[in-house]
């Protein structure tokens, strides 16, 4: 009974709770930015570079009888490539995800130093003396 105590004070602790909560949000955050790179960067990357560039299907045969033009799964069943597309698609979208972290990180700490911090309490001395002039005052 003492270990699940233990456990219960260990998992309701705020800085197990604020993680758990940072991984839910960071999971759905993923897939906002997931679906930024390939519904938006990827076509304006499309559209600049003139062609269809779909780096998802972006491979090169390792072994085996991989026909020309074959799609990644295709290719997979076939032989050994390296699917190098995936991983570009994946680096991308951790480059936008840090920069955008980057800025939220940078707009949280400019409020914070916005804020005034609050004034000093008074020094012990200070306060001794006041309560010595509120005597005599009484």
């Amino acid at each position: 009974m003492g270990m699940m105590k233990e456990f219960r004070e260990f998992a309701l602790k705020g800085n197990v709770m604020d993680l758990a909560v940072g991984v839910i949000i960071g999971g759905a955050f993923g897939k906002i930015v997931d679906s930024l790179v390939k519904d938006v960067i990827m076509p304006v990357v499309n559209l600049i570079s003139g062609g269809q560039v779909d780096f998802s299907n972006k491979y090169w045969v390792l072994a085996g009888n991989v026909p020309a033009g074959a799609t990644l799964a295709e290719a997979q069943k076939a032989g050994t490539v390296f699917a190098w597309g995936n991983f570009v698609t994946v680096a991308i979208n951790f480059v936008i995800l840090a920069f955008i972290i980057f800025w939220m990180v940078r707009t949280m700490n400019r409020v914070r130093r916005s804020e005034p911090p609050p004034p000093p309490p008074p020094a012990e001395d200070i306060v001794l003396l006041r309560e010595i002039r509120d005597a005599l005052k009484r």
